[in-house]
């Protein structure tokens, strides 16, 4: 007898942590930036309740999740999948990290172009030599603030 309460009681908590789990990765349609478990909206009452009777009705975590997608919407998940409409919300932080990469780039040849080159070469009307490119930067060049500059830091940037 005792047995059989203990299976019941497991039984019930196991549907209990699932259901909890569930509600945390839905999204209150009513409230929006809760979870139904957190939320105490009439819709979030129901919609834990609907997990709860799901499963019990032997359904799985994956048949719950796209039930209330198909009968909410994609939105009703925290986590959207990555489709067509999904694929800029996924792809966004590369697309800035591209963008800010592409800026520092830019940044960086602007800042090793030296003006003082370009005017000389301008006068002279011929190009100097990569010798006197190297003598002219030398010489142009201010200090590094703080000391000299790391040796890795001068052969990765070829000063």
């Amino acid at each position: 007898m005792g047995n059989e309460q203990d299976d019941e009681l497991k039984k019930a908590q196991v549907v209990d942590a699932r259901a909890r789990n569930i509600s945390h990765n839905v999204r209150c349609t009513e409230c929006g930036s809760q979870s139904i478990e957190d939320s105490q909206a009439d819709i979030a009452i129901l919609l834990r309740k609907l997990i709860r009777d799901e499963i019990q009705a032997g359904k799985t975590d994956k048949d719950i999740y796209k039930k209330l997608e198909d009968d909410f919407g994609e939105t009703v998940l925290y986590a959207p999948k990555f489709d067509m409409q999904t694929a800029a919300l996924w792809l966004s932080p590369l697309l800035v990290a591209g963008v800010a990469g592409g800026f520092w780039a830019y940044k960086k040849h602007r800042q090793n172009t030296n003006v003082h080159i370009m005017a000389l070469d301008l006068v002279r009307g011929a190009p100097l030599t990569p010798k006197e490119k190297e003598t002219m930067l030398d010489i142009l060049t201010p200090p590094p603030p703080g000391g000299s500059t790391p040796s890795w830091w001068r052969s990765w940037t070829g000063r």
